[in-house]
């Protein structure tokens, strides 16, 4: 049972299997992931130019989690997805354009945190996340009539409201650990 990092809501911990591919002249597995709770099956073929242990090809199977979530805030938040074009130039400029408001975002959410990481059992409520931003941003910037002040009214009010919840499931994930003594699935 191992760990492909931390997820939303804790670590994403397989069962895990790995063979070794015949006939292949450098290291090469094809890498077996099981969900506990359902039973479904996830393949994975790795390469490595030198040998690697069962836990380093899962930890890098786990990386494809990051890469995944990347491209779905990049079609929800700026379009990723949305192009009509017909040749290379276009769809490179639109592609280009859309990583590039996906960056500034980033780093515009990035930048309204603070230094020292987020106690989320103690916090009011969330950090800025890039579709707050791009939701403030196109309220305020964007919007020629606009109250600005019932705005981010509105954004911290959505905020509290996420942290409350995020608070909620802590305290039920802690609760369940303690009272079962049971690991939980995700």
């Amino acid at each position: 049972m191992l760990s492909a990092g931390a997820g939303a809501k804790g670590p994403r911990r397989y069962a895990w299997a790995w063979i070794t591919i015949a006939g292949s002249r450098d290291h090469q597995w094809l890498l077996i992931r099981r969900n506990r709770t359902t039973g479904e099956l996830a393949f994975y073929r790795c390469y490595s130019p030198v040998p690697v242990v069962l836990a380093e090809l899962v930890r890098v199977a786990g990386t494809r989690w990051a890469v995944e979530e990347c491209f779905q805030t990049a079609k929800d938040q700026v379009g990723l997805d949305q192009y009509q074009v017909r040749g290379w130039t276009g769809w490179h400029r639109y592609i280009t354009l859309a990583m590039l408001a996906l960056a500034v975002l980033t780093v515009m959410a990035a930048q309204s945190r603070s230094a020292s990481p987020p106690d989320p059992i103690a916090d009011s409520h969330i950090a800025l996340t890039i579709a707050e931003v791009r939701r403030l941003f196109n309220a305020l910037v964007t919007t020629v009539t606009g109250n600005a002040a019932k705005t981010l009214k509105a954004s911290l009010w959505r905020r509290r409201v996420q942290a409350t919840a995020r608070r909620s499931h802590y305290r039920e994930r802690t609760r369940r650990r303690i009272d079962h003594e049971v690991p939980l699935e995700y």
